[in-house]
């Protein structure tokens, strides 16, 4: 029977590559010359420190930060930039976490999405992973387009095409 799964998986080496021209460039700017911007990637929690003086400054590195990650090939979705700024000393700093993988309630929320469309396939949540499974291919490439439509809020890979 053919299958796919839906991931949410980023290419690390890509991402620090994009943070790697974001702090280039960020270096080059004349608006940024002598101020304090430090961009720090915890690869072990997947977290983005931003530590800059003003929060004027702080929204010109993530717009910098979201259209070279844009660049790179990555979505921009993979930042969760809801958790607000705070003050520390002199300088304003921001913990942007990396959405990697599928959550479970993401995941259910993608499950019933399909189950709703009224497809002839079966799904099935493995860990961050949801595979879909049915008769004909084109049915899987329809859930690929329904869950494209749909606004998740994450991004979304489909792939381990099986026919």
């Amino acid at each position: 029977m053919p299958s796919f799964d839906i991931v949410s998986k980023i290419d690390l080496q890509t991402l620090d590559n994009a943070l790697n021209t974001v702090k280039k460039e960020i270096t080059t700017r004349f608006d940024f010359k002598d101020s304090h911007v430090d961009i720090d990637l915890n690869k072990k929690d997947l977290v983005l420190n931003l530590a800059v003086e003003t929060d004027m400054k702080l929204t010109q590195v993530v717009d910098v930060l979201i259209s070279r990650t844009m660049r790179q090939g990555l979505d921009a979705a993979i930042y969760d930039l809801s958790k607000e700024p705070y003050q520390s000393g002199k300088v304003v700093k921001k913990e942007v976490p990396v959405r990697n993988g599928i959550k479970q309630e993401d995941a259910k929320k993608i499950v019933k999405m399909i189950k709703d469309s009224g497809l002839k396939v079966q799904v099935a949540i493995m860990d961050d992973i949801v595979r879909v499974t049915g008769k004909k291919i084109d049915d899987l490439q329809e859930v690929i387009q329904k869950c494209k439509e749909a606004n998740l809020g994450i991004p979304l890979q489909y792939v381990n095409m099986k026919s």
